[in-house]
C-alpha cells in the first residue's frame, strides 16, 4: 500500500525566507508583482521540469496568501501513488531549483514564501486519462452527457486507457469515451477506509514542516 503524504520545505539558503526590495519587483520576463498569471506561468517554468525529470507529474500549482508570506503549493503524482520519501525528495529539488532561478533572475515570488510539496488526496476530480488510470478499481460518480442529456452515474472504475474508462455499475459495465465525461470524483467507501486513510488522507501528515500559526488562516486564493 502506498502512503500518500505531505512534505514541507522551507525557502531561502539555509532554511532562511527571502527578502524581497526595489531591485527584485518583477519576474524574469518583466512582469509586475501583481501580474499572478505571469507569476504562476513563471513558477511553472521552473517547477515542471524538475518534477518531469524526477518521474512524476505535476497535478496542480497554487499560490495562496498566508498572513504577510505566500504559499507555493506543488502536488505530483505518480502510477502506484508517491511516498513520503519520495515527495521529500521532490520537495528539496523543487526549492533548489527555485532558489537557482531567483539568483539568476530575481523574485520569482515576491516577500517571502512556503514550499510545500503533497501528493493528491481523493477529493482532488479526476480531469486526465492518468487520473482515472491511477483510481482504477475505485468508485467514482461522475456527469454524463449525452444526446438525452446529462445523467449521474456511479460506478468502479475497471478499466482505462488515453481514450476511455470503463465504469462497473449496478446496470453492468458501460464504456465512456472521455469526452462524454465530466470530472469524475473518488467515493469514500466506508469498507475501505482503512485504505483511503492511508493513502488519501495522509495528505495532512507533514514532514519536515516550518508553518507558522499565521498559515491556518489562509486567505484571497489566488489559483
Amino acid at each position: 500500500m502506498t502512503q500518500r503524504g505531505r512534505a514541507t520545505r522551507p525557502t531561502g539558503p539555509s532554511g532562511r525566507p527571502r527578502r524581497s526590495d526595489g531591485t527584485r519587483g518583477a519576474d524574469r520576463g518583466g512582469a509586475p508583482r501583481g501580474d499572478l498569471n505571469a507569476r504562476r506561468a513563471r513558477l511553472r517554468e521552473v517547477i515542471e521540469p524538475v518534477v518531469t525529470a524526477a518521474g512524476y507529474d505535476l497535478e496542480d500549482l497554487s499560490v495562496s496568501r498566508a498572513g504577510r508570506r505566500h504559499v507555493v503549493r506543488v502536488i505530483v503524482d505518480a502510477d502506484g501513488g508517491i511516498n513520503l520519501d519520495a515527495v521529500a525528495d521532490v520537495s528539496r529539488a523543487v526549492s533548489a531549483a527555485l532558489d537557482a532561478a531567483e539568483e539568476a533572475g530575481g523574485d520569482i515570488v515576491a516577500g517571502e514564501y512556503q514550499l510545500e510539496v503533497s501528493s493528491p488526496g481523493v477529493d482532488r476530480p479526476l480531469t486526465l486519462p492518468r487520473h482515472w488510470r491511477r483510481n482504477a478499481g475505485r468508485l467514482v460518480k461522475v456527469t454524463v452527457h449525452g444526446p438525452e442529456g446529462d445523467r449521474q452515474v456511479t460506478g468502479r472504475i475497471a478499466a482505462a486507457d488515453d481514450e476511455r474508462v470503463a465504469l462497473e455499475t449496478d446496470a453492468g459495465r458501460a464504456e465512456h469515451p472521455y469526452a462524454e465525461l465530466g470530472p469524475g470524483r473518488v467515493q469514500v467507501e466506508f469498507t475501505r477506509l482503512d485504505e483511503v486513510a492511508d493513502e488519501d488522507f495522509g495528505d495532512d501528515t507533514d514532514t519536515d514542516t516550518d508553518i507558522d500559526d499565521d498559515d491556518e488562516d489562509l486567505e484571497d486564493e489566488e489559483r
